[in-house]
Formats: C-alpha cells, structure tokens, sequence
C-alpha cells in the first residue's frame, strides 16, 4: 500500500522554512552590512592603520567561521539544535558589541573574530532537514538560498545608509541587535524540533571527508567557492576608496550605485540561469562566468576608474557573481555521491569562508603594498586558477539527491534492492544504508518524483 504525499508543505513546514530565512538573513545582514563602509572607517578612526589590518577585519570571521562550524553541527546532534544556535547568537552579539566598541584597529579584528564564532550556519541547515519532510527539503533550502542572496544585496545598500546616519559603530550596535532578533525568532518563531537525528543530506559525517576531497569534480568546486569569495572580500577593502576618490561619492551615495547594480544584476543572469539549467548548458554558462570574472578584475586596472567605468564594471561583475553563486550549491548537489551530499556541502562551506578570509589577507597586503591596482592582480590571478580548475569540469548531469526509507531489511539482500533501484527510470546511483533504514538516490526531477519512487521501493522489497 503507497504512502500518500502531500502537494504543498504544511503550516509548521512553512513556518520552519520562513524562520530559519529569517535567523540566517539576521546574521548575512550582520557579516556583510560593514563591506561597503568598513574600509573608509578604518582609515578615518585608527591612527596609521594599515592596509593588511583592514583586510584581515574583514574577512577573519571567515577563518573562525571555517574551523567552527562542523564542531557546532556535531554538538547540536548531541545537545540540541535551538540551545546551539541560541548559542551561536549570543557569540555574534558579543563580536558585535566588541566591534562597536573597539578602540584599535586590533580590538577591531578580535571583534570579528568573534562574530564568525557564531558559526550557526551547518546547525540551521541541519534544522531544516529535521523539520521539512524530504518531498519539500529542496523547496526550504531554495527559499533559505534565496533568502541569503536577497540579505547580501540589502547589506551593501544598507551599510552606506546606517553609516551615513549613525556611523560604522551604530551599523555594529544595529548588528547586535539583529542577532537578539535571531534569538527572538529561535525562541518564538521556529518549531520545536520533536524528531532529532543524523541528515546525510544536511550534515558532515567527517568519516567521508577522504573521499570527498579526494573527488577531483567537488574539489574544483571547493577551489571555485574559496576564489569567488577571495575575490568579493578583495575588492571591497578598494571599493568604497574608488567610489570616494575617482567617483566623487560620499559615503551616504554609495547605495545609488549598488542599488541599481544588483537589480540589474539579478535581472540579467536570470537568462544565463535558464541556460544553464534548462538548456543543459550548466559548464559553458559556469566557465563563460568564471572567465567575465577575471576579464572585470584585469578591466578595473585598465580602464580609468569615473563614476560610470565603476558602475559597469560593477554590473558585470555581480552578474557573474550573482551567477555563480547561484549554480555552484547546484553543482555541488549534481556532483556528490547519492549519501555524501551533506558531507561535501560542509566541506563546500568551509572552503567559502576560508576564501574570505584569505581574500582580506591577501587583498590588504596588496593594497598595503601595491595600491588598487595591486589588489586586482592578485584578484585576476586568483580567477585564472579558477578558470584552469573549471574548464576542465566534467558536463554536470540535471541530478538532485533524494532519499526514502526503508522498512526492515536483510543485510543479504541490500545489493539486490540496489540494483532493483537503479532499474528506475531517472534514478543514476542507488545506495542504501542499512544501519538507517534509507535509501538514496541520484535522480533526474523530471522524470522521478517522490511518490513513485516510494510506490517502487515498497513494491522491491
């Protein structure tokens, strides 16, 4: 007898969806609000203040980040996910507050150090998983994507405007109080977690991590997320100063620049997106990406830097970013082992936020040492390496990761149900875990859906 599925996810999944949205947007508002402004602060209110000092403030949450948050996901299997990411809020708050009350460049640094101890991000994606049945987990973490992107662009819009009205310690003091809001929405918002357990399609299981780094295809990706988020830190510790200085435009104008670039930016990757996902072109939009990328970073040098270069430039590049950063968790899914997906997006994640954080270091020294134009060689050279790793990926097949359970049975026959498995029409790898009681699939969405696929599985046992 099949199970019957629903077609729409219910009130508490919806409600789970929108909340863990909401306490990831607290936190990417807090991150990135500073990137527009945090530079010319920085010159203004530490006296002989380097350029390395700034960049390592910028992006040293990465590192904390990086090394934090597989620890926070595996204490979450052990003492809950809402008192770990309570406590992961209340790390942030205090790096904010740090940060608001810094009086040296150093203080400045160790503040955010502490904001990227709040490394929540692997717990709330856990959450997801233990509250959005399996049917409707893509569609939340989608939404719970979406929602990150939307949080990024309002941050570059936002800061200059704060910055402008209450200065860069009120844009800190305004972070802190987002992640009470956090707290807030943890508390009252978010549903009880009822039914805890171990998501292979959310969580690390850090037994796997060998074969995960030893996959040649999820390794450029790795090395993709890490130079794109080089990059972006990079660029914005000379940003802000071009903008001042060869632009004309004081700090509260910032935003009629980064408003209509990511409007903009949105409205014209959507074709390229249709491409890719739809087309099956996935590798040529990916690469012809990566390449516009690296030719914007060579561009910034060459061409002289005025109020319209900039904003071209800027177009250009978050188009592709934009891009980029939309198809990457795609490829990622498309990429991993059918019972690994979870275990590469945490490594995926971790390579992210190391990215920043070497793109402050690096991008500070250079400018330190080198000036804008030294910042954009080694951007440029950061996006050539990445060009080399990503046109020599394999064409990604249009693959999702799915699971069903299973009811009882033999260790004997597991090899068996696998291969009756992969007789599916649309199902491409089949592996069951026996220990769980689940099977997971690579599967074509558009042949596959959960219903049948769950009528199949009772029928081969």
């Amino acid at each position: 007898m099949s199970i019957p599925q629903p077609s729409a996810m219910s009130p508490i999944e919806r409600k789970a969806t929108f909340s863990i949205a909401g306490i990831f947007s607290t936190r990417m508002l807090g991150l990135f609000m500073i990137f527009p402004v945090f530079a010319l602060f920085a010159e203004d209110e530490f006296a002989n203040v380097t350029g390395m000092q700034i960049g390592i403030a910028m992006g040293i949450y990465g590192l904390t980040q990086a090394f934090l948050q597989i620890p926070y996901g595996m204490l979450s299997d052990k003492y809950g996910r809402k008192p770990l990411i309570i406590s992961g809020m209340l790390v942030f708050m205090v790096g904010s507050i740090v940060c608001a009350m810094a009086d040296s460049i150093e203080m400045m640094i160790l503040g955010r150090a502490i904001q990227g101890m709040g490394a929540v991000a692997a717990v709330l994606m856990a959450s997801v998983g233990d509250l959005v049945t399996e049917q409707f987990r893509l569609r939340a973490m989608s939404i719970v994507g979406m929602t990150i992107g939307l949080s990024f662009t309002l941050s570059l819009i936002a800061g200059p405007v704060l910055a402008s009205w209450f200065g860069v310690r009120g844009i800190f003091w305004a972070i802190a109080g987002l992640a009470i809001v956090g707290m807030l929405l943890v508390k009252f918002a978010m549903p009880e977690i009822k039914a805890q357990y171990f998501q292979r399609e959310a969580q690390t299981d850090t037994s796997q991590f060998g074969e995960i780094l030893r996959n040649k295809q999820l390794l450029r990706l790795d090395i993709g997320v890490f130079v794109l988020h080089a990059i972006l830190t990079a660029m914005f510790i000379v940003l802000p100063l071009s903008l001042r200085d060869n632009a004309g435009l004081e700090i509260l104008s910032h935003w009629h620049v980064y408003l209509p670039v990511m409007i903009l930016s949105f409205i014209l990757m959507v074709p390229f997106i249709i491409q890719a996902e739809s087309k099956g072109r996935m590798k040529q939009m990916f690469v012809g990406a990566v390449a516009t990328l690296t030719l914007v970073q060579l561009a910034f040098i060459g061409v002289e830097n005025t109020f319209w270069s900039l904003f071209v430039l800027l177009l250009i590049f978050f188009t592709a970013f934009n891009l980029l950063e939309a198809s990457l968790p795609s490829l990622v899914v498309k990429l991993s082992p059918a019972d690994k997906k979870g275990t590469a997006s945490g490594v995926y994640s971790t390579s992210q936020f190391l990215g920043a954080a070497l793109g402050g270091l690096m991008g500070g020294y250079f400018y330190q040492y080198y000036g804008f134009d030294g910042v954009f060689y080694f951007t440029a050279a950061m996006g050539v390496i990445w060009f080399i790793a990503a046109v020599t990926m394999e064409q990604p097949l249009p693959l999702s990761i799915a699971s069903v359970p299973l009811g009882e049975i033999n260790p004997e026959d597991v090899a068996d149900i696998e291969r009756k498995l992969l007789a599916f029409e649309g199902v491409y790898e089949a592996v069951v875990i026996l220990e769980e009681k689940r099977a997971f699939f690579k599967v074509d969405r558009k042949i596959v859906n959960e219903a049948a696929l769950i009528d199949y599985v009772e029928q081969s046992q």
